[in-house]
């Protein structure tokens, strides 16, 4: 055969990118989607025709819908049901809820929304399996609430509130250029939008806020914004990055204690209240002329000129390139020195909320870049909305459990206001605000309280799962590497969870309550997940729901810490004394004798010492702190704070997600080999094939080091041996009770040997080194003699 003088050929058109949006970023047109908080409500306008879908993520987890017609008069039959509810749990959580729920209070009030004779429709209860859905069209024009009631959760408990998904599919789809704006987060003063590839000015007295919106998701937002006073006088001096770069050590300020914007003069002009996306940029110019020009975009509009045309006239010389806060621009740079970008991680709805720190003129783009990701290839518009300085705005930052969650602002614990008696030093931590540190005495000082006396810390954020039904139990013994069928009632272990491949989702403590009554208690929401998701594939009859806005805990912790809680903590003759309540158990209590509060204790910890924690619903916790906090006060009981805890677990060789372990690493690799039974455990769990290959087989191990120099150490400085890298530093520190560095380091099997010496690289790891070596871990108390005391 002759051979073809053609090349071969892939027949038929190009394929397009395959890109995968687990998240949704965009929703379909006409597809909106909320959630219902445990204990929350939404409230949403409804057109005939809409249809409406309620899912019970969670399971057990009951809904009341109450609509009503333009006249505030609620009307059942706008979701073509009737009433069979008068709406006792909507009114409940109206009247006690937190402040979560002021704007829904707002928006009824707004639309004049009697609640005295409401008639509401109720779905779903206490054994409502996870994933159940149900629907409604919309027969006539109205609005509705849809709200997740539930009434607090006892200790020993198990009926916690947890989140509904709503999807609203509309029945007629607007022009993208009339999205739906979430309702304004108090009575705006401004409502402004920024038309897409435009910019426009706007004035924001002192105190007031200024919220920044991206409507559609995925688009940039130029920011510029001058001292007024300054301007009065002749002066435009902007917002400059460089210097709050400078002053704040940050690429850009979140909220926090580090959160202001400052201009050349180390004026402070605004400062970061909440943030919903938590990506921007402060690296580059706005986009100039000579930007495009230079790609072979001539002429096409930039953000600088449309800056130029929108302050013309306010006292403001043009620049050919505008420095700016660009909000939503994905930018980063990398390990070369390189500003690498990719589309924003936006969605629609996400906000930036500022407050003016001095009377300042603004400017505001939606940014015109077509010829790259930055916009996701979609120009779309920019809204900005400014409130009186009378309202106030919790200071917060917004987490997604998942890509497709909705986010979730960073909240106070139940104990916040009893740790900010004694400092102002709060630290966003898994979406909650935890003391940092405590002035008065300082992380050195808590660090020592806790080895010798007694501290008291707030551990709030630990995710918490209420695991119940009759096939609970199963679900755990396959999840979780410890073997769960071994633990009796009242006592608690530590386990890993894995994947298939070994790699570890996260490490935590699993209580026993009851015979299928289960609490898992870890560091991160995916793990709830996990176990949801595993049930629903397996078809186990089990409920697994969150409890961690029902039950906030403390930890006392320090020798000392037995001596305070026998002054406090009371036990039935069924329950253990704090004397009898041995390592890993827990106990039922109460604060204040058999009447009093009620409480969990398990003698568990953080810290390497003799400690116990403290479980209670958040309507006690101030009442538990200051039982405590007086009990304590004899022995030196001091707050604790997440620099000191940092301390003494390096120390105590307890490991932390994202440092020590994460979904590359296996529980051997971790340090903790010890919760993965392969011998004793008869039965199968995931990742057994999995963690049986990589025991036989390791390749890394964690070790301690020892320093033999006072430069600092951290996560992810380089561990070589000669010129070869052969591991990493998971996290370091100076040892205050053994007077020297040391450090985790996950090492090569090849050199993990005891007595090892190593290098640890600073710099580019060969242009400074400091010698080690490899020593046992813990490096303190390494047969957890004090713990067990």
């Amino acid at each position: 055969m002759s051979q073809s003088p053609y090349p071969t050929v892939t027949a038929g058109p190009p394929r397009p990118s395959l890109i995968l949006r687990p998240g949704q970023i965009a929703l379909p047109a006409g597809m909106e989607r909320y959630t219902v908080q445990g204990n929350g409500a939404v409230l949403i306008e409804v057109e005939a025709g809409d249809t409406i879908t309620v899912r019970n993520v969670e399971g057990g987890q009951a809904c009341e819908l109450l609509a009503w017609d333009r006249s505030g008069a609620s009307d059942p039959g706008i979701l073509g049901e009737k009433s069979n509810s008068n709406a006792a749990g909507i009114k409940a959580l109206l009247t006690e809820g937190d402040d979560s729920l002021s704007a829904v209070r707002r928006g009824l009030e707004r639309r004049q929304v009697q609640l005295g004779q409401a008639e509401a429709v109720r779905v779903f209860g206490g054994t409502t399996p996870a994933g159940t859905e149900q629907a409604f069209t919309v027969a006539r024009d109205g609005a509705m609430l849809i709200a997740a009631p539930g009434g607090p959760m006892l200790v020993d408990g198990h009926d916690t509130a947890t989140p509904l998904s709503v999807v609203v599919r509309r029945n007629t789809i607007r022009l993208k250029t009339k999205s739906r704006l979430a309702d304004p987060l108090a009575d705006p003063v401004l409502d402004l939008r920024v038309h897409s590839a435009t910019a426009e000015s706007y004035f924001v007295k002192a105190g007031d806020y200024l919220q920044i919106i991206d409507v559609d998701g995925r688009q940039c937002t130029d920011f510029q914004c001058f001292s007024a006073r300054k301007l009065d006088k002749g002066l435009d001096h902007p917002l400059d990055v460089t210097t709050t770069r400078t002053l704040m050590g940050a690429s850009y300020p979140m909220p926090g204690l580090h959160s202001k914007y400052y201009d050349q003069d180390m004026e402070p002009l605004v400062e970061v209240v909440q943030d919903t996306c938590g990506r921007h940029d402060a690296f580059a110019l706005a986009c100039a002329a000579k930007y495009y020009d230079d790609i072979g975009y001539p002429g096409h509009t930039n953000c600088s000129e449309n800056f130029n045309r929108a302050l013309d006239g306010k006292g403001v010389n043009p620049r050919t390139g505008w420095m700016a806060i660009n909000f939503f621009f994905n930018t980063a740079i990398d390990a070369h020195g390189v500003m690498v970008s990719d589309e924003p991680w936006s969605r629609a709805g996400d906000y930036v909320l500022l407050r003016a720190l001095t009377d300042i003129v603004c400017v505001s783009s939606a940014c015109p870049d077509d010829t790259t990701p930055a916009n996701g290839w979609d120009l779309t518009d920019i809204h900005v909305r400014t409130y009186s300085g009378q309202h106030k705005f919790s200071r917060a930052i917004a987490r997604r459990m998942t890509p497709d969650s909705e986010p979730k602002m960073t909240r106070e614990t139940a104990f916040h206001s009893s740790f900010a008696k004694h400092t102002r030093d709060f630290v966003e931590y898994r979406g909650y605000w935890l003391a940092n540190s405590f002035a008065r005495e300082g992380a050195i000082a808590e660090y020592w309280a806790c080895r010798q006396d007694a501290v008291i810390m707030d551990l709030s954020p630990l995710r918490k799962f209420e695991v119940t039904g009759p096939d609970a139990e199963a679900l755990l013994q396959y999840t979780l590497t410890r073997d769960v069928k071994k633990l009796g009632v009242g006592q608690v272990v530590y386990s890993a969870m894995c994947y298939e491949h070994g790699g570890m989702i996260d490490d935590g403590t699993l209580l026993r309550l009851g015979k299928d009554n289960f609490r898992w208690v870890g560091g991160d929401d995916l793990s709830g997940e996990w176990l949801r998701e595993t049930a629903t594939k397996l078809g186990l009859n089990v409920l697994v729901r969150s409890s961690t806005d029902q039950m906030h805990n403390i930890a006392v912790q320090g020798p000392k810490s037995r001596a305070i809680l026998k002054e406090v903590i009371w036990t039935s003759l069924l329950q253990p004394s704090m004397e009898e309540l041995e390592w890993f158990r827990f106990a039922v209590a109460r604060i204040g004798g058999g009447n009093g509060i009620p409480v969990v204790v398990s003698r568990t910890g953080y810290t390497g010492e003799l400690g116990y924690e403290i479980w209670c619903h958040p309507r006690d916790a101030q009442k538990v702190f200051d039982a405590i906090w007086e009990a304590g006060q004899p022995h030196g009981l001091k707050p604790m704070g997440l620099q000191a805890l940092d301390m003494v677990r390096i120390e105590a060789g307890l490991i932390f997600a994202g440092y020590e372990f994460s979904d590359q690493t296996d529980p051997f690799e971790a340090g903790i080999g010890f919760t993965v039974p392969l011998k004793s455990k008869t039965d199968d769990f995931i990742g057994r094939e999995a963690l049986i290959r990589r025991k036989d087989h390791p390749q890394t191990k964690l070790v301690g080091l020892d320093i033999d120099s006072n430069v600092a150490v951290g996560h992810g400085d380089c561990v070589h041996v000669g010129r070869a890298q052969i591991g990493v530093v998971t996290s370091g520190m100076r040892s205050p009770v053994l007077s020297k560095n040391i450090a985790l380091a996950r090492l090569d099997v090849t050199h993990a040997a005891i007595g090892t010496e190593v290098e640890i690289g600073k710099l580019d790891g060969h242009a400074k080194r400091l010698p080690a070596r490899v020593v046992a871990f813990a490096h303190y108390d390494p047969q957890k003699t004090k713990p067990r005391s």
